[in-house]
């Protein structure tokens, strides 16, 4: 009999245990793990990687589902609306949270207020290209023949207000020159237009690119970002070509819906803290050009908040406009 309070404590103990796993959302069924892109973007391949990581690591399938189009908008929208109970969670990028609202006034969503942000992830900065039939065999020389042919030169962008859209007029901003902007339905369409000669010049994604710069196919002047892309060591930034302070990439984090239990958060931030560390994610990283900027919740914030402000006031100062 002096074993009983025992017993009934163990018992009380348990019971408590199976009710706190009930009420934690995480354990309650599969997570939907939204990428804003198609097979193969930043954001997809990114979320592939992760789900695998956190399947293994919380013990619950987390299933990547695609939602392209609008530059990660469409996404963007549907996870702010979602229920705030841990079934739903987003690889989010600069141009759905920060360019698009600068872009356009009437979203369906806030990006500071509709979300929780998890952690930052990675940054992806881009390369400038050209197709090998345009004279220019350095930076400056393609800067000259620019200025010498305003607006006759074009250049694709992903789509109007994606990254690759904004890099470009910031550049040519800087540059002093005048180019004519032709929009596509993705990243891949717009190297396609690369290759066939259709535009002469775009800024992408660095992973699909290497072998095509390599093999002569398309020819690269310099990277986005202040510090050398470990992915093409040898590829000079355009900071260091004349553009100081010429720093433009694109943060890949992770977001839940606002108003998300902060265990869920904590718990789903430091799965991913462990998987970012790892070599081999460390190595596929570096692979697809992306550069780790694990950070916690608070940073990712505060990195948001700025890069809303940023790309507002750049909005404004070059006055773009989507037509």
């Amino acid at each position: 009999m002096r074993w009983l309070p025992v017993v009934v404590l163990a018992l009380v103990l348990i019971a408590q245990s199976v009710v706190s796993a009930q009420n934690e959302p995480f354990l309650n069924g599969p997570v939907r793990l939204i990428a804003g892109a198609g097979p193969g973007g930043n954001p997809d391949v990114l979320a592939r990687l992760l789900a695998q990581k956190f399947t293994e690591t919380l013990g619950q399938p987390f299933i990547v589902e695609n939602m392209p189009g609008a530059g990660g908008m469409i996404a963007a929208g549907f996870v702010a609306k979602a229920k705030p109970d841990g079934h739903v969670l987003m690889i989010g990028d600069s141009g759905a949270l920060a360019i698009s609202p600068a872009l356009y006034p009437n979203l369906s969503y806030d990006p500071l207020r509709d979300f929780t942000p998890v952690t930052a992830l990675a940054t992806v900065p881009t390369v400038l290209l050209v197709n090998p039939s345009v004279p220019a065999k350095t930076l400056a020389e393609f800067v000259a023949l620019a200025k010498k042919e305003p607006g006759k030169m074009s250049y694709g962008s992903a789509g109007p207000g994606s990254i690759h859209h904004l890099t470009m007029a910031i550049f040519a901003d800087l540059a002093g020159i005048d180019l004519l902007h032709v929009p596509y339905r993705g990243g891949s369409a717009m190297v396609n237009g690369l290759l066939t000669g259709e535009i002469q010049a775009g800024w992408s994604g660095i992973p699909n690119v290497i072998p095509l710069i390599d093999s002569g196919m398309l020819r690269a002047y310099c990277v986005s970002t202040p510090e050398r892309s470990m992915s093409m060591p040898a590829l000079p930034t355009c900071a260091a070509l004349g553009y100081a302070g010429f720093d433009i990439a694109t943060m890949l984090g992770l977001l839940a819906p606002a108003g998300v239990p902060q265990s869920f958060v904590d718990l789903v931030q430091s799965a991913a803290a462990k998987a970012m560390r790892e070599p081999e994610m460390m190595a596929r990283m570096i692979q697809f050009g992306m550069v780790v900027h694990e950070e916690g919740t608070t940073h990712y914030r505060q990195f948001m908040k700025h890069d809303v402000e940023r790309y507002a006031a750049i909005v404004r100062e070059l006055n773009l406009q989507i037509r």
